[in-house]
Formats: structure tokens, sequence, C-alpha cells
């Protein structure tokens, strides 16, 4: 792939101010995740609230603390809504509510559903299920109370971007093998869903920007707790190791053209087809991976907006009806 000439001219000047090393310093992991911490705040503390936000705790996994919430709920809105549960990226090592702050209020706004965001916890410090758990408890939270929350138990969704997108796959799978919940559709941008793409990397001689293939051997290592490519890693970390994928909700599946994880994203699709699960896949030309996040007045980064609103608002008005195996 030649980077260079197929990058997208309104991303190229972002990559110039990344440092040789990457963005993340994986010997501080603790340091850095503090000083994003604090601008994530910051920028939030400075971002007008378009909705009605309430940061909650809820029950987490058995055995395990309380899971933070965040809820995003319109204004003024009397009727029972459609929900999305979020989870945020930041390859399973970084990343908070706060991350995406602007971006749900976005959909909550124009979509008009609610929305629960999950704080769930990191690796390396608490490696695979704990990240997961936590996840599928906010979803458990959210239809156990959705007469509180004013949500239609048949329109909720699950979506995420980055690791927060195989979280969400995850989660999805998850639901279906445990037969408890009942989702009406996954939005996976750019979703982390296999480690093996780590041993194939590595015979690349062109790295991909951004998300490089040591950031993904190292997230990966950090969340599994072991090497990645093991031959016994689970599914449920791992999400395009799932062998069946029949019964899944409705999915949308978004990756940049330039991102490590173009190859993976589009197996996963092309496998869901395969199953009989309604799949759209959108490969958006010249965009690296978190293109939206590091250049969101890009014109592809408003295309992936529209696109996130789009889908979700066809989804919960019934366009698709989740499939079932025979």
């Amino acid at each position: 792939m030649d980077i260079v000439r197929n990058l997208d001219p309104d991303l190229a000047a972002v990559l110039e101010l990344i440092p040789e090393g990457g963005l993340l310093d994986w010997e501080d992991l603790p340091s850095m995740r503090a000083a994003r911490l604090e601008a994530m705040h910051e920028l939030a503390a400075s971002t007008p609230d378009r909705v009605v936000k309430e940061d909650r705790t809820v029950p987490g996994p058995a055995g395990a603390p309380e899971v933070a919430v965040r809820v995003y709920r319109p204004h003024e809105v009397q009727s029972v809504l459609p929900g999305l549960l979020w989870i945020h990226g930041g390859g399973y090592v970084m990343g908070t509510i706060d991350l995406d702050d602007a971006r749900i209020q976005e959909v909550v706004e124009q979509v008009g559903c609610v929305a629960v965001s999950v704080e769930y916890r990191l690796a390396p410090e608490f490696p695979f299920p704990s990240g997961l758990d936590d996840c599928y408890a906010a979803l458990q939270w959210m239809v156990d109370n959705a007469d509180e929350l004013g949500l239609d138990r048949s329109r909720v969704a699950v979506g995420g971007a980055s690791a927060g997108g195989g979280l969400a796959a995850a989660v999805a799978l998850v639901a279906r093998d445990r037969g408890e919940i009942d989702l009406a559709f996954q939005l996976l941008i750019y979703p982390m869903l296999d480690d093996r793409q780590v041993v194939r990397a590595a015979t690349r001689t062109t790295d991909a920007p951004v998300w490089r293939c040591e950031d993904n051997r190292n997230g990966w290592r950090a969340y599994l707790g072991c090497e990645p490519g093991a031959v016994d890693v689970s599914p449920y970390a791992a999400p395009a190791r799932a062998t069946d994928l029949t019964g899944l909700p409705p999915t949308y599946v978004t990756v940049g053209e330039l991102d490590l994880f173009l190859e993976e994203n589009i197996d996963y699709a092309q496998r869901l087809l395969g199953a009989g699960v309604s799949t759209e896949l959108h490969v958006i030309p010249g965009a690296f991976h978190g293109f939206d996040a590091l250049v969101p007045d890009s014109a592809v980064a408003a295309l992936l907006a529209a696109e996130r609103v789009r889908v979700l608002t066809r989804a919960f008005q019934g366009a698709h009806t989740p499939l079932r195996p025979a």
C-alpha cells in the first residue's frame, strides 16, 4: 500500500505531528493515561452540552467493582426511545468515557436515542475478560432498567470504535450465546478484532500510520495477558476467532483504507454476510486509524459522523430485523 499516494489530503498534515515513536508511551502508561484524562476532562468541560447527561455507577460483574457509566438523553423527549451502549477505544489500555463525549451527544441528539457510555477496566492491570465483563454488565443494567431509562428493550444496539468496536463485537457474541439480550444492531467503527493480525503484519514492509504494528502487538499482549496469536485465545477476547457468526444482530462495519485493521475488518464483514447476518461494510479511501478523532474537521470525519447517524436511525426504525438461526 502506497500510504503517501493514497492518503486523503485533509489528513496528511496531522501525520507530521505524530512522534516517530508513535502516540503511546508503552513504558509509562499510567502517566500517559493521566495526561490524556486531564486533557479529555478539559475538552468535555469546554464543550457545551447538547443533551442531558448523568454520571452513574451500576452493578459490576459478580465479585467485581461497580461500573461507571454516563447516560445521555435528548432534551424534552417523553416517548420511549431506542438505546445505544457505547464503548470507547484506546487499544484496550487507554481511554475514558470523556474521549467520545462530543460524538455521543451528537448521535443522541440527531438519532433521538438514549446512550450509555461505559468506563470499563483497562489492561494490563485488568486483562481479559475484565473489560468485556464490565461492558456486558452495563448492557445488562440498561436492559434491566429500561423502564427507568425510557428505553425500548427491542431496540438496543451496541457500538464502539477501535478496541471499543472489538468489545462491542464481543458483547454481541456473549449476548447471543447467553440468550439473555436480543440486540437490534452492532455499530463497529474500525474495530480491533483479531490478535492474529499481529503475526500477519510482521511480514509487511510498510507499517500503518497512527496505530502501528508495534502498538497492536503491545495492546493485544496487555489485553490477553499472553503473546497474541496463541492457539487458545477466546473468541470473546478476539471476536474474529469466532467460527459461528450466525444469529448476530445486523451490523455496520467501517474502516479506513490505510488502517492496520483493514483486512480483518473486511474479512469479518464478509463472514457475517456468509452467516446470513445483514451487514454493511464501508471502506473509507485515504483514511488511517482514528482519523475522525485526530482530524475532526475533515470531510471524511464528517462523512463518518453522518454514517453513524444514518445507520443507527435506519436500524432503530426497524429497517432490519435481527436474524436468528433456523
